[in-house]
């Protein structure tokens, strides 16, 4: 999974649109001209972090790129514009420097003219006659409205006043930014320091909100706090030289004047300094005030927040592009938990003489030869999984990305409380690679069965391939670029997963067992996160279920059930995003017969970009109608 969730230091996280346009009939995806590199390959060497010349005009040309209407031009860039500067770590993470001495406003008054904004942008966007605009243009600015429409509908969530988690708060949020934001030039340190020293600012602010939430009974879970306390407590017990945030003084910059780089280091060490209390107050604020009213044990969803059932219908449009009912999604994911369950037994009978569910899962659980011994044969397993897919998806795949994707260990601060692995896509301009990163912590924990199909879905053919296409594709507006339109991205990365069966790349019939182990995941999030948000379960329930019909390990279970409590939603576009692309790949298969080519129908559905899934439809019906009339 992208590591992507909902957070106050991206706001307005929803006004990131997940916007994507729909081929022309005729159009056929551009592909590399070259003959393709071994995609995913790392450097032999390291390159140096470079700053691209990326300007804020440069950026905001791309917002508007491949549209034809100007009145749809101009829309797009002044909301591109006003999206960059809302959220200066985003602009950042994209290669746009105009904002790197920045830090989101997370105040009340600025979160609700976020709203504002939104609201004025529908409005301008609704006054653009569509009839008068060219195909294309008429997809974008439907789906313009529809994005803008879905995001406003989410507002009554009111995440910034309760949401806490491993995935947010002031430690995970704050501690990647070293790697985020390069320092190459004495000016990029001094840009460095000054966002570092609007971090207290920022970390109180969220505490203001917080209690506002409080005051609203809007509040977090008992164990998210307790989980988040524990990352606090971990890292204020760190000497202030091992803080993340304080690792750029110790690069050695010998192009940069003595004077100068001693200062740089001076006033980091200052500026972090100064992060320290601020994070104390947070937990003492949970400890003093949160402890007080968190919701329970029995009280795990949002059902139980005002607004809770509106709020979780919003989110089910969000992340799924749909409007299917809780109930709906629930029956689907029992009857894809149950159709998956089956071929487990068929195939433990084969791998360990039993078709007992229980007896296969009790096996897969505690046979400690099925699980990794040290970090390194983590790491390990997913260079060799990422290397043997690189090697086969020309095969595959037309269209192929030039960014490089690497594997990375998950920070030692974020191991113990978060997946067992997540996907951050290139920095543009070859600042940053995509990154595999994969959680070596407890390695006894760890399955072998596992590690291929999760290097599968993360790198590649899942979500490296996908998104660092999406980033390379010509003429294309911004949004839909960076789209991260939940259900075509997870969709696309559990496709992934049974593809990779057709590319070879399971080893073993381990390596299936734990690609059908990933699958019942998948499908019993839908049960899970369904039950948790519309129907009142507890967290034990949650986890039950998961453990009586997955081969997760239990301390995973635990994690990913924190997870679906604090994104409510999210977990949902996996399996139907996946069940999607499996109904259009069957349509075109039923439709070209033998003509079906496998690398076209991949290049139609990612060489537009994530999508909603009725625009996906509409591509693949376009592609199908083209390929009727003979183009």
């Amino acid at each position: 999974m992208p590591a992507r969730p909902p957070s106050r230091l991206l706001a307005p996280a929803s006004a990131l649109l997940t916007l994507a346009v729909v081929l022309g009939a005729c159009e056929r995806p551009a592909r590399e001209a070259e003959a393709p590199a071994p995609v995913g390959a790392a450097p032999a060497a390291a390159p140096a972090a470079v700053t691209p010349d990326t300007s804020l005009e440069a950026a905001l040309a791309e917002a508007e790129a491949g549209v034809d209407d100007p009145r749809l031009r101009e829309l797009l860039r002044r909301h591109w514009a006003w999206h960059l500067e809302r959220s200066p770590l985003e602009a950042t993470r994209l290669g746009v420097h105009a904002y790197d001495d920045r830090v989101a406003e997370v105040s009340p008054e600025a979160i609700a003219d976020d709203g504002r904004r939104r609201r004025a942008f529908l409005t301008d966007a609704r006054a653009i006659e569509a009839s008068a605009l060219s195909d294309r243009d008429q997809l974008t600015l439907a789906i313009f409205k529809s994005e803008l429409e879905a995001s406003i509908g989410g507002e009554i969530c009111r995440f910034e006043n309760w949401l806490l988690s491993p995935a947010n708060n002031p430690v995970s949020e704050w501690g990647h930014l070293a790697e985020l934001q390069p320092i190459t030039t004495p000016e990029e340190g001094r840009r460095y320091v000054a966002r570092v020293r609007q971090i207290p600012g920022s970390i109180r602010a969220e505490i203001d909100l917080l209690a506002d939430g409080f005051v609203a009974r809007r509040v977090t879970t008992a164990e998210s706090a307790r989980r988040v306390k524990a990352m606090i407590d971990g890292e204020l017990a760190r000497p202030l030289p091992e803080w993340p945030l304080l690792a750029p003084a110790a690069a050695a910059h010998p192009d940069w004047p003595k004077d100068q780089l001693d200062a740089f280091r001076a006033e980091l060490g200052a500026a972090v300094a100064e992060v320290r209390p601020a994070l104390v107050e947070f937990g003492r604020f949970i400890d003093d005030v949160l402890a007080d009213g968190v919701r329970g044990e029995g009280e795990s969803g949002v059902v139980n927040l005002p607004d809770g059932l509106p709020c979780y219908r919003s989110q089910i449009r969000v992340y799924t592009s749909l409007s299917r009912s809780p109930k709906e999604i629930h029956a689907i994911g029992l009857a894809e938990v149950a159709r998956i369950n089956k071929e487990m037994q068929v195939l433990g009978k084969r791998l360990f003489g039993s078709d007992d569910l229980a007896a296969i899962l009790r096996r897969l659980r505690e046979d400690r030869s099925l699980y990794f011994d040290t970090p390194a044969e983590i790491l390990g397993a997913a260079e060799a999984g990422l290397a043997a897919a690189r090697a086969k998806i020309p095969d595959y795949f037309g269209i192929l990305p030039k960014a490089p994707c690497e594997v990375r260990e998950i920070p030692d601060y974020e191991a113990p409380f978060t997946h067992i692995g997540y996907y951050r896509h290139p920095i543009p301009g070859g600042v940053k690679p995509g990154e595999y990163f994969v959680n070596t912590y407890r390695p006894e924990t760890r399955p072998r069965f596992e590690a291929r199909v999760l290097a599968i879905h993360e790198s590649i053919p899942g979500h490296h391939l996908q998104l660092a296409i999406a980033q390379e594709l010509p003429a294309t507006p911004a949004f839909r670029k960076h789209a991260e339109q939940n259900v075509f991205v997870e969709g696309w990365a559990l496709y992934t997963e049974d593809l990779a069966e057709e590319m070879g790349l399971y080893e073993s019939d381990l390596d299936r067992m734990g690609k059908l182990s990933f699958a019942a995941w998948r499908a019993s999030r839908l049960v899970v996160d369904t039950g948790i948000h519309a129907f009142g379960w507890s967290r034990a329930e949650g986890e039950r279920f998961m453990a009586e019909h997955t081969a997760l390990a239990l301390n995973n279970i635990s994690n990913e059930v924190d997870r679906y409590i604090n994104w409510p939603g999210q977990a949902l576009g996996y399996k139907l995003g996946e069940l999607e692309i499996l109904r259009l790949r069957r349509e075109a298969e039923e439709a070209l017969g033998e003509r079906f080519d496998i690398k076209e129908f991949h290049d139609v559905i990612l060489g537009g970009g994530p999508m909603p899934l009725p625009m996906l439809e509409a591509q693949v019906g376009l592609y199908l109608n083209a390929r009727a009339a003979g183009g």
